[in-house]
């Protein structure tokens, strides 16, 4: 996440991956105050093990796209509410990535679609994500 102010939000994330059963780490690292930090950390995502990257930012919302310009990966992002704009322009400035720099955008504030979204990007190639996700909905629709 680009700031510890995200953190109550993104604590939706780390709880729901938990309770699929699924491994994360968290970083904090702005895009425009700690690029370095950033590049290093999203260069060597992949050789660290990492296969879906989840990144949360508000206002100008860059650290998204910065990530997935470093990385392979598949990247989700997460716009965070703001007291400027109430979270639509760190919407639209990852909505609006350039053509070969993609990233998927899940609702403002929308951390816990984020982990379901990357656990399922999981389960394409991971059985026991796949069954966790199964698992999940089932639970979902029984209500």
């Amino acid at each position: 996440m680009g700031s510890t102010s995200d953190m109550a939000v993104m604590e939706e994330c780390g709880a729901q991956l938990e309770a699929l059963g699924v491994p994360f780490e968290i970083v904090v690292a702005s895009a425009h105050r700690q690029p370095g930090k950033v590049h290093d950390w999203a260069a060597s995502a992949g050789d660290r093990g990492l296969k879906v990257i989840v990144a949360a930012a508000g206002k100008a919302a860059h650290l998204g796209g910065v990530v997935a310009a470093y990385t392979p990966l598949p990247v989700i992002t997460v716009p965070m509410k703001t007291s400027d704009l109430g979270g639509l322009d760190s919407l639209l400035s990852m909505v609006q990535m350039p053509t070969g720099v993609p990233v998927a955008c899940v609702a403002i504030n929308g951390a816990k679609n984020a982990a379901i979204l990357a656990t399922q990007i999981l389960g394409t190639s991971m059985p026991e994500y796949r069954d966790a996700i199964t698992a999940y909905k089932r639970e979902m629709a029984e209500g």
